[in-house]
């Protein structure tokens, strides 16, 4: 029977906590680089110049322009979806934010028919652009956190695609 000395001993542990800590790093640093994958627009740089602002988007990898906005100053991840006539909220996202409940609807979706209700939204924000009393529909078949920026807010916008890169205006009155 062997014997290891204790320096021996602290040397084997902190070996395991070296790759203990490696391992959580590599962890951390992958999920992180999966989720800009996901959304590369985590924060949005607006420009503005003499009457405009402008947000800069890149597509995701698949395509998709996601990115970080707000509605009613609470955080939130946007898609853009031209063909969404509202804006779109899943249920349970609806009741965190607390939008208040419209009339009831009927709504036809990719996934077939489901059941929602109209809100507004008072305040819907990305990077500096801001638009005000927007329409929208709370979506009981959406599931997740991830908001669908209808044409109810991208027709207050000018917006052009190139090569990936999503260029959105809103004119301002100076």
């Amino acid at each position: 029977m062997s014997r290891q000395t204790p320096g021996q001993r602290a040397g084997r542990v902190l070996m395991v906590l070296a790759w203990c800590a490696a391992l959580f790093l590599a962890t951390r640093f992958f999920g992180q680089w999966e989720a800009r994958q996901q959304n590369p627009n985590v924060v949005v740089s607006s420009e503005q110049g003499e009457g405009y602002v402008e947000v800069k988007l890149l597509g995701n990898a698949q395509g998709h322009f996601v990115f970080s906005g707000y509605i009613n100053s609470q955080p939130v991840e946007f898609m853009l979806d031209t063909g969404a006539t509202d804006v779109a909220i899943p249920a349970q996202l609806a009741k965190r934010l607390k939008l208040e409940e419209g009339f009831g609807v009927t709504l036809s979706t990719a996934n077939g028919l489901s059941q929602g209700y109209r809100t507004r939204i008072e305040r819907l924000q990305m990077g500096d652009i801001v638009l005000r009393d927007v329409r929208a529909l709370v979506a009981s078949g959406l599931h997740g956190d991830q908001v669908l920026l209808g044409m109810s807010a991208l027709n207050q916008l000018e917006f052009t695609q190139r090569g990936g890169t999503l260029l959105l205006r809103q004119t301002t009155n100076r």
